[in-house]
């Protein structure tokens, strides 16, 4: 999958962006044309499994983030060579919209995932190299796999102020994270989406709609069996309890390795003040208690809680998907009991 801002990206939202301070106002809604919804799908659609990515343009404008158009990223190897082709790819592709009149301003990127694995630490980075010039991002993901089973599995996710001060400072670590009450669900910030068209194009719509209100697409949701989605969804999940599993020896074997250096202190420092009271009943200068140049004193560094926040985080996701197509699942059995019974 390309990145959306690799080697020359950075180079380009400096060139595009307009947003120079972050507005006082808010975030509140995301705006999307229908058109730019379609796109966002068709491209998603048409290369699924594969992940793709691609960019926002539109305004913003107070509270609201308004996502009018977009275009794709060409799917290239990762290489230093495809990222400055696909940086000249955006540049190129703003170029001609503007030269039509279209609106060119950037306002994130979107981007597929698999049954909501999408946070991920190559996300993070994304949306700080975006905020670097653009305050007011979003990134909005699209699910084909989940959208398959009747709901449109869209959202627009933003950093939270307190995660990005936090990571700018490298501050997730233990104390730091206790200090600002900051936990897994405070990474991301999910932003309502509203999806509005032109009257003219809404009558339209109205015009194609079919007299028959019941389609093929209705029957597919009474089908009974969910097996094939909840299986990879319970695949995934144990994927991740296994990373959890890791991040959690990493930070066993951390504080191990804190509590012997703490108790080779200790004894150092013991013997040092009994050396010190030898020296003193001998007329002599004591030592100092404490060398810099001794390895026990040196800091060990603790681990980035990062992933492990953003494996609870998916870990949660799953269960929420599983979660909901059970119960839908139980709905549909309960529904064909009672015509069964009738």
């Amino acid at each position: 999958m390309a990145n959306p801002l690799a080697a020359g990206g950075k180079s380009f939202l400096q060139a595009m962006s307009t947003v120079t301070e972050e507005a006082a106002v808010p975030l509140r809604v995301v705006q999307m044309e229908g058109l730019a919804v379609l796109k966002i799908i068709k491209r998603c659609e048409e290369f699924a499994p594969a992940l793709v990515t691609g960019q926002l343009l539109g305004l913003d404008v107070g509270s609201v983030l308004e996502v009018t158009n977009c275009f794709p990223f060409p799917i290239r190897e990762d290489d230093e060579e495809a990222d400055a082709d696909g940086a000249n790819y955006q540049l190129e592709m703003m170029r001609c919209l503007r030269e039509v009149n279209v609106d060119n301003n950037t306002v994130g990127w979107y981007q597929s995932c698999l049954l909501g694995s999408f946070q991920t630490v190559e996300l993070i980075e994304t949306f700080m190299n975006y905020q670097e010039n653009i305050r007011r991002c979003v990134c909005i993901v699209y699910d084909p796999s989940r959208s398959s089973q009747g709901v449109l599995a869209l959202k627009a996710l933003k950093l939270t102020d307190s995660f990005m001060d936090l990571y700018r400072n490298n501050g997730l670590t233990g104390e730091k994270l206790r200090e600002k009450k900051l936990s897994w669900v405070d990474i991301f910030e999910e932003i309502p989406i509203k999806v509005s068209n032109s009257a003219l194009v809404s009558a339209f719509m109205k015009e194609l709609e079919p007299e028959s209100p019941v389609s093929q697409c209705d029957f597919d949701r009474l089908k009974l069996s969910t097996a094939p989605f909840m299986e990879r969804n319970l695949e995934f999940m144990i994927g991740c309890m296994d990373g959890l599993s890791s991040e959690q020896n990493k930070f066993q074997y951390y504080y191990r390795n804190l509590g012997r250096q703490q108790s080779q202190q200790q004894a150092w420092l013991q013997k040092r003040r009994q050396e010190n009271m030898s020296r003193k009943a001998a007329g002599e200068e004591p030592l100092p208690e404490e060398d810099p140049s001794n390895p026990i004193f040196k800091p060990l560094p603790e681990p980035s809680r990062l992933e492990g926040y953003l494996v609870t985080n998916q870990i949660s996701s799953y269960c929420n998907h599983i979660n909901g197509v059970a119960g839908q699942s139980f709905n549909r059995l309960y529904l064909m009991k009672a015509l069964q019974e009738d």
